[in-house]
């Protein structure tokens, strides 16, 4: 699904600016579905609606492919917000700090390597912002 990388250039330049979630969007957020723009990815492209390990995803599209992608448990409440970074688009000079996190306060930070997938085919890395102490991560395992 990676069309081109400009936009996506564009929304990693968004995301790295430092910039912070309102309360507003934060509070907005929270439940599934998550307002427009956002859409379940499962609606974008061919992955399940819950993914075990990530949760129900949310993109708005035109952040494709790098998101911020908002993820939700079985019970429709917000867990985690996860970049998916092209391993080509990195650079040691990559600024990682202050991701946006429309989900609001985080908890800890995961990282992990990718191989590709539907929707972001080529290798890259998923951070993960988590908004739930590590020991909640379970909610979305199954």
């Amino acid at each position: 699904m990676i069309k081109t990388l400009v936009p996506f250039a564009a929304a990693l330049a968004l995301a790295l600016s430092g910039a912070s979630a309102s309360a507003a969007t934060a509070k907005g957020v929270n439940q599934a579905p998550p307002p427009a723009p956002y859409k379940a990815v499962s609606s974008l492209v061919k992955l399940p609606d819950f993914i075990p390990g990530m949760g129900q995803l949310f993109v708005d599209p035109a952040t494709l492919p790098a998101g911020p992608f908002l993820a939700y448990d079985h019970d429709g409440k917000l867990v985690s917000t996860t970049y998916m970074v092209p391993l080509s688009l990195m650079t040691p000079s990559m600024n990682l700090h202050d991701l946006l996190s429309p989900g609001g306060n985080v908890d800890h930070v995961d990282m992990m390597y990718n191989a590709g997938h539907p929707g972001v085919a080529e290798p890259h890395v998923h951070i993960v912002l988590w908004h739930v102490p590590a020991a909640q991560e379970s909610r979305v395992a199954k």
